[in-house]
């Protein structure tokens, strides 16, 4: 039986629905263990706890903007190996999405009450980058995934020292990301602008510095 091929309208109601399912109902049990889950919790004093479970907050908002991502992008990938490349990057992602829930809940925290804004933002960028072409669509994901993984490494820096289970999260998300990337470059993204590259550090601060706290 042939695959049906959809139509503009078909993937306009999908990603409504991957929209809807991302940003209001919870993150569901991931398709893999948590990283965390054979690390005993350890006792945190009520500030080192706030710092961890914002952190956290700003990683699931991250996560919420990288289903975006990846969805906006293989909306409109001319490439059908480029769109299946685009899917099982934002399966991963789903798991990083549900293990930062599931740590923020442990942490006696919820997650950024603006997930809709980070979530539109994203898909819009996405959306917008592959309709200029897979190589483009490719290289905004390259460098998302580059800046991702510097920010992780600040977040690995900056954990109270005792929160071995938030540190096991980031660090297997790190290394995913990098691969993201790396996947991406071996695709045949294009080397982003120089301008490109700093309008999406500024964008990214006012959404991490925004996360930690909303």
């Amino acid at each position: 039986m042939t695959k049906r091929e959809l139509s503009p309208i078909d993937r306009l109601l999908a990603g409504a629905g991957d929209a809807l399912r991302t940003i209001a109902a919870p993150a569901g049990r991931p398709a893999r263990e948590n990283p965390a889950g054979m690390i005993r919790e350890t006792d945190l004093d009520p500030r080192a706890k706030s710092h961890a479970a914002g952190l956290m907050r700003v990683n699931h908002a991250g996560e919420i903007a990288a289903q975006a991502l990846y969805k906006g992008h293989a909306t409109v990938a001319r490439d059908a190996r480029i769109e299946k490349q685009m899917q099982r990057a934002a399966a991963e992602e789903s798991d990083h999405l549900a293990w930062c829930e599931q740590r923020l809940q442990e942490l006696g925290e919820e997650p950024s009450r603006l997930s809709p804004v980070w979530y539109a933002g994203a898909y819009a960028i996405g959306a917008v980058s592959g309709i200029l072409g897979d190589k483009w669509s490719l290289g905004f994901i390259a460098e998302t995934e580059r800046q991702v993984c510097e920010h992780l490494d600040t977040h690995l820096d900056g954990l109270p020292p005792q929160d071995a289970r938030s540190r096991a999260i980031i660090e297997q998300m790190r290394d995913e990301e990098a691969e993201h990337g790396e996947n991406a470059v071996e695709a045949g993204a294009a080397e982003l602008p120089g301008p490109v590259k700093t309008l999406m550090r500024l964008t990214a601060k006012v959404m991490t510095r925004t996360a930690y706290w909303v």
